[in-house]
């Protein structure tokens, strides 16, 4: 086996790490969320700012589906 190629053992824990690594990037979202809910909700922040916020979690997931998806597909 060359250097150049990965044993199915080594990339199957890398998928599994990518996969915590994309669970950990949204869970991350949720204090940015909360924040949100709280300025809008006491009138500090307007309605627009909450978007932002539900739009930037959304990007981070289609972000990491994306990811995931080309890492089933056999890519490094």
């Amino acid at each position: 086996m060359s250097q150049l190629q990965t044993p199915q053992s080594d990339r199957d824990a890398r998928r599994g790490g990518h996969i915590g690594h994309g669970l950990l990037m949204i869970v991350c979202c949720i204090p940015i969320l909360v924040i949100a809910i709280v300025l809008v909700a006491t009138g500090v922040a307007s309605a627009s700012f909450l978007f932002a916020a539900i739009a930037c979690t959304v990007t981070m997931g289609m972000m990491m589906a994306m990811m995931m998806g080309g890492m089933s597909r056999g890519r490094k």
